[in-house]
């Protein structure tokens, strides 16, 4: 039996932006600028007060166009658009102003971002998120994982989580012990993300129940790192954050689906369908409140 899903705290009249946390996101590079703008627009539906994203210099007016909301920070790149070697200190700096940092959507992969990466996930006190190209660069280095200095969420599909425990690939009959070995193992909350995305940390695992085929589709992803990285600005624990950031994000694709079809939904969809699925969620745990069923 699934636990009750988490409320976000209230919020009291006299709120202002810097009640709910600083997110800092790192990602994007030439051609895939894309990625970082929805998880960045996605953190900012998602409940954080402040945003900003770090890409590249030849990125940073292609995301800021994508969002007004937020702000962007160009760094220095490499010839091939990435973040350069150039760039390391600079983003450290930027971290150390940041309630959550999450890093990976769109960064593509080098030598230099693996650098990056290995930095941020062992030398970081605060939570941190990784994602996509993150991952594969954490996957390049395994002896760091359970060397981190605070708490770490990955969100993994399912080709990268293969290559974070060094396999070709898993049977998805394999997905609830493999899941619990790696959390036992390296300490983090981990989300195993497909059909009935797994949950897990070393005390918990759950399935979650939200979602639909429609959102098999790029960019789904990185909505949902922007999520659950709004989530963790409003303090919850990176494990409540984290389930009900993959509920969200699966009732959000569900609303959208039954309106547009699953056929025709994208990624923005998902983003678009945030408030009422935020609504929606705050209705159902009401009714339950009241006593009257889930």
């Amino acid at each position: 039996m699934p636990m009750l899903l988490p409320k976000i705290p209230p919020r009291a009249p006299d709120s202002h932006k810097g009640d709910f946390g600083a997110a800092l996101l790192i990602g994007g590079s030439r051609g895939m600028s894309g990625a970082i703008s929805l998880s960045g627009t996605a953190t900012l539906r998602s409940g954080a007060g402040l945003v900003k994203i770090a890409t590249p210099a030849g990125c940073q007016t292609v995301v800021a166009a994508h969002q007004p909301a937020y702000m962007t920070i160009a760094l220095q790149e490499d010839a091939e658009g990435r973040f350069a070697a150039a760039a390391i200190d600079s983003l450290i700096e930027l971290c150390e102003q940041a309630t959550i940092v999450a890093c990976g959507p769109g960064m593509g992969r080098s030598t230099a971002i693996n650098e990056l990466v290995r930095i941020l996930y062992r030398d970081l006190p605060r939570p941190a998120l990784f994602d996509a190209d993150a991952l594969n660069a954490l996957a390049t280095q395994p002896d760091i994982l359970d060397s981190h200095a605070g708490p770490r969420v990955l969100t993994p599909h399912p080709g990268e989580f293969a290559r974070l425990i060094g396999r070709e690939r898993f049977d998805v009959a394999e997905r609830e012990s493999l899941a619990t070995q790696f959390v036992a193992q390296y300490d983090v909350t981990l989300v195993l993300k497909g059909h009935r995305t797994v949950v897990a940390d070393r005390q918990k695992l759950e399935l979650n129940q939200t979602g639909n085929p429609g959102m098999a589709t790029g960019g789904a992803g990185d909505v949902l790192t922007g999520i659950i990285t709004g989530l963790l600005c409003q303090e919850l624990s990176p494990w409540d954050a984290a389930r009900l950031g993959v509920h969200l994000h699966g009732l959000a694709g569900d609303l959208a689906a039954a309106d547009l079809g699953q056929i025709s939904l994208i990624a923005g969809d998902l983003i678009d369908y945030l408030p009422r699925a935020f609504r929606e969620l705050s209705k159902q745990q009401e009714k339950r409140k009241l006593g009257f069923g889930a």
